[in-house]
């Protein structure tokens, strides 16, 4: 039961209300979790609240005395509070029969912090993984014990914690045992003696931290920041003198000057002249001379808000001396105080209200300011992205605050001030998206830099930083001036926007979507982590990014190849020889590697293959060691090209009620082993048709053929050239060279790339190719995302899902190849395994999602955690460049030192998928050449560009009709 009476005096609905607030008389303010050393209690409302009073809050594992029980009861009732107002249900109280059954491979992303900071975020999570967000609203619900796995570090432990699930609904759950947290979050600030801080709970975890009391002691020291804004982003800000007795470690190597001038004093005393002479140089230099104001304030982790900040006439350098000497006494060894110029807001035409009818009737209005907030995450690949931006407005002679500000979109706030010319809007968002993402860039570079200790340990990293802006002016041209970065305000005043916005339909969870992929990406590397991998053939050299990724990653793959000299074999934990070319043996195979495993003494998560050859032998060998994987039959099924249609066909009346039967995704095709059965198929099938290896890859063998003889032509000269492996190694002739004949689909061509785990889609990527070069239909362009509308993207979409289940394929990361017609999809092949060439690294470029990671999830048993609607970051589009054409231009103007110099700058994305120029009549594509772009035509018109300067653009190779789909 409860016991409250600090609560009281009534209650508080102030959405915005957050731990910095809880004193505002005192001068320090604390944005940490120690309740026990700030006091009194805020107050809340309605005074009569309709939760129940009765719900358990205690932690039998770490009691609390009573001024710590009141505050996580304070926070409870914030929690209902702010639950009510976004219209969502009182939390239910599940303490009475705690949840069991949890094991360390489960996802457990927790949070400690003020519902008002964090909601959002828990919402937006729920939604991706429900009942695994969890929300602590007091340090004794945490425990931390030494890592079993990781000497020197510690797991995190949730005994009691808020629990999100899907549509907002929350529940107060007791966990035994205890979770152990696979990320974790708080509002981390300076340690207290008096109970355990979130900053002291992060310290050296062996689990992923967005954050720890060491990052957040950088990130909300102004001094600090405001120089990485002003050196390494070149963000203006506003000028700066900063006196410090001691450097931040950060600042002891910065000798140039800039906008910010920092003096470092011997000690407290005896400094008063050369204070007042660094005034008064300050004050005379020409950066000052815009400026008629001057404001005195703090800089320190310590010292948030407005507390203790003064404001100077320029001419009162007295009164600014003896404030800054008043400041110097109160501060600790690293903390700084700062003479900056008061940026006056830049002054737009106001506009007349629509019912005054002559000047005189115009209401005197006075001068405002508009402060700019944004919130910026770690996208992956360590990339800032900003994920939302608005804006407060108040009166230009007096700082706005986050608290006391009513946030609005960037674009209200200016057109409310005149700004109507919609090119001047959008010119000044995309300069605050430039400005606030290169402040994060600056601040994750510089964090790079320092030590895991310094960090505050292996895992701790700065996940979202707020970026505030003032728009000004110099010379009547409109500029942005950066006021600070913070860990939370930006973040709890752009969730508030979002919350009002959503009474009147307005989408929600836009400023911390990317936050939450960041969250669920970094847990998911953390359980993949020391996994033990058997993957079964190597592959060529474009398979090379799965070693690099599987070692950055931290898996252990134990690598099975048929070639004793594979490059790869130096790149894996172990490498197990055995010649599995010979695929119609494939059962004696993998009883043969079952024994090898076994004999070595393996201890497996989990097993595939990422090459075409190699599937149906992995699923034998999950199959014996009882790892997860599509069934056996399955993968004969997708293997064998025309037994998938046939397959497909049969099903015509099994679709279930509702679902479109996936036989209307088939093409009739025959099985082609003699010159009869090319007779026989020619009289059952319509012509034009296609003719292609059984069990072949990347187009080698595939010609259009327009009636019987040209059929037995192709036949016959496939039989002779292309007999067994030798002869064109890697396109499945370890199979045999049979072939089928299959009738011709018009349409664009599209692949589906799909995430499947226990029959569930998890995700699906559609791209777009090109005008294939015919007769062969070998691969020219292709652009990513597509073109398409969204219901034909969904066509796309549900085709691949129904024909991967109708086939048996559960489980996996597939590629599906379709033609898109006139009535609907039609499908060409199944690839039963993750998508070749370019897919996977032109995939984690526009939307953040490894599917090489996702397949090996799968494998093991953990099911990927991937947005469901992710919005794309850029645009790909890309040509593929074959020896036959280009010869020539990749030995010269685009020769493979060229492209991927132009690579690392940035300009092209290129994937190297051979690694010899080698001529043949069967050839595959040399490599891919892309361009990124924000927009679609952008990326076209720059590959076009790019193609002709280096050659590949050519008559016979004509880029433009290739790109020709693309609009």
């Amino acid at each position: 039961m409860r016991n409250d009476p600090a609560l009281s005096a009534g209650f508080f609905a102030g959405r915005m209300l957050a731990l910095d607030q809880i004193n505002a008389d005192q001068p320090l303010i604390l944005k940490e979790l120690d309740w026990a050393e700030q006091e009194p209690l805020p107050s809340l409302s309605p005074p009569c609240p309709s939760w129940r009073q009765d719900v358990s809050l205690d932690c039998k594992f770490s009691p609390e005395d009573t001024q710590a029980h009141a505050w996580t009861t304070y926070y409870y009732d914030l929690l209902q509070c702010t639950l009510q107002q976004e219209g969502l249900p009182e939390t239910v109280d599940r303490t009475k029969e705690p949840r069991t059954g949890f094991s360390s491979g489960d996802v457990t992303i927790c949070i400690l912090g003020s519902p008002t900071s964090y909601l959002s975020v828990l919402l937006e999570g729920s939604s991706q993984c429900p009942g695994n967000m969890l929300l602590c609203l007091s340090p004794s619900w945490l425990a931390k014990v030494p890592s079993e796995q990781h000497p020197g570090e510690s797991s995190l432990l949730v005994s009691k914690a808020v629990s999100f699930e899907l549509g907002g609904r929350t529940c107060l759950d007791e966990f035994s045992p205890p979770r152990r947290v696979t990320y974790f979050m708080g509002s981390f600030g300076p340690c207290k003696e008096h109970g355990q801080s979130a900053g002291e709970l992060a310290r050296d975890l062996d689990c992923p931290t967005g954050g720890s009391g060491e990052l957040a002691r950088l990130l909300e020291d102004k001094l600090l920041t405001r120089q990485l804004l002003d050196q390494r982003a070149q963000v203006g800000v506003p000028p700066t003198l900063a006196f410090t007795f001691k450097r931040l470690r950060p600042l002891r190597d910065v000798t140039t000057e800039r906008s910010v001038r920092m003096v470092e004093l011997s000690g407290k005393e005896g400094q008063e002249n050369l204070i007042q002479e660094e005034i008064e140089a300050f004050l005379q230099g020409s950066a000052m001379e815009p400026y008629s104001q001057v404001v005195v304030k703090p800089s320190g982790w310590r010292w948030s808000g407005a507390h203790a900040v003064t404001f100077h006439a320029k001419v009162e350098q007295a009164a600014m001396l003896q404030a800054v000497l008043a400041l110097l006494e109160t501060l600790e060894e690293e903390e700084s105080a700062l003479l900056e110029a008061f940026i006056p807001t830049a002054r737009l035409t106001q506009p007349e209200s629509p019912n005054s009818t002559s000047p005189s009737s115009t209401s005197p209005r006075p001068d405002l300011a508009i402060r700019i907030c944004t919130v910026v995450c770690r996208s992956w690949g360590d990339q800032p992205l900003l994920s939302q931006v608005v804006c407060g407005v108040g009166r230009a002679d007096k700082p706005l605050k986050h608290q006391a500000m009513v946030p609005q979109s960037l674009e209200s706030g200016l057109r409310q001030q005149g700004m109507t010319d919609e090119a001047q809007l959008a010119a000044i968002r995309a300069q605050v998206k430039h400005k606030a993402e290169a402040a994060m860039t600056a601040f994750l570079e510089m964090e790079a830099g320092l030590s895991v200790e310094q960090r505050g340990g292996r895992w701790a990293q700065t996940d979202v930083i707020g970026v505030d802006f003032l728009l000004t002016s110099s010379e009547q041209v409109l500029q942005l001036m950066a006021l600070e970065m913070n860990s939370q305000l930006c973040l709890e005043t752009c969730a508030l926007f979002e919350s009002m916005g959503q009474a009147v339909g307005m989408p929600a969870g836009k400023s911390s979507r990317p936050l939450v992929e960041t969250m669920l990406r970094r847990t998911q590397c953390h359980l993949m982590e020391g996994k033990h991998v058997l993957v079964i053939g190597a592959g060529g050299v474009s398979k090379k990014f799965v070693w690099e990724a599987a070692r950055a990653y931290g898996l252990k793959i134990h690598l099975v190849e048929s070639d004793p000299n594979h490059f790869a074999s130096q790149l894996v934990q172990t490498f197990i020889h055995y010649d599995t070319t010979e695929h119609k043996r494939d059962e004696e195979h993998a009883q043969r590697l079952v024994a090898l495993v076994r004999e070595r003494g393996l201890h497996l998560d989990g097993c595939l293959s990422y090459w075409d050859d190699c599937m149906v032998l992995t699923a034998l060998v999950c199959e014996q060691l009882g790892l997860r994987c599509s069934p056996v039959a399955a993968m004969r099924v997708a293997k064998q090209k025309s037994r998938t249609h046939q397959h497909l066909l049969r099903r015509r009346k099994e679709a279930p009620l509702g679902w479109a039967s996936e036989a209307l995704y088939a093409v009739p095709c025959c099985h082609l082993e003699s010159h009869a059965d090319v007779e026989r198929a020619a009289r059952h099938l319509s012509f034009p048709g296609v003719m292609k290896l059984e069990y072949g890859a990347g187009a080698v063998g595939v010609k259009l053929v327009e009636d019987v003889q040209q059929c037995h032509l192709h036949f016959e000269k496939i039989s002779r050239d292309l007999r067994e492996d030798t002869d064109h190694p890697g396109i499945g002739l370890g199979w045999g060279n049979a072939m089928l004949l299959m009738e011709y689909v018009s349409g664009t061509e599209h692949d589906v790339d799909i995430v499947i785990y226990d029959g569930r889609m998890l995700a699906a990527f559609v791209s777009d190719n090109g005008p294939t070069r015919v007769p062969h239909f070998t691969e020219t362009a292709a652009s990513m995302p597509t073109c398409l509308a969204p219901d034909r993207e969904a066509q796309l979409v549900r085709a691949a899902y129904q024909c991967c289940l109708g086939c048996g394929l559960t489980n996996g990361v597939f590629n599906v190849e379709l033609k898109l017609t006139a009535s609907g999809p039609k499908l060409i092949e199944i690839n039963p395994r993750m998508g070749g060439f370019y897919l996977r690294d032109w995939i984690q470029e526009i939307y953040g999602v490894d599917i090489m990671l996702a397949s090996v999830m799968v494998a093991c048993g953990v099911p990927p955690l991937l947005p469901a609607h992710t919005q794309p970051r850029t645009h790909l589009v890309g040509v593929m460049c074959v020896v036959s054409q280009h010869l020539k231009a990749l030995k010269s103007t685009a020769s493979v030192e060229t492209l991927q110099a132009l690579h690392e700058r940035g300009i092209i994305r290129l994937n190297l998928l051979e690694d010899e120029l080698v001529a043949r009549e069967y050839e595959e594509p040399y490599c891919n050449v892309a361009c990124a772009s924000p927009s679609r035509r952008e990326a076209c018109l720059k590959l076009l560009g790019v193609c002709q300067v280096l050659g590949i653009d050519s008559p016979h190779y004509p880029v433009t009709h290739f790109l020709s789909h693309f609009k």
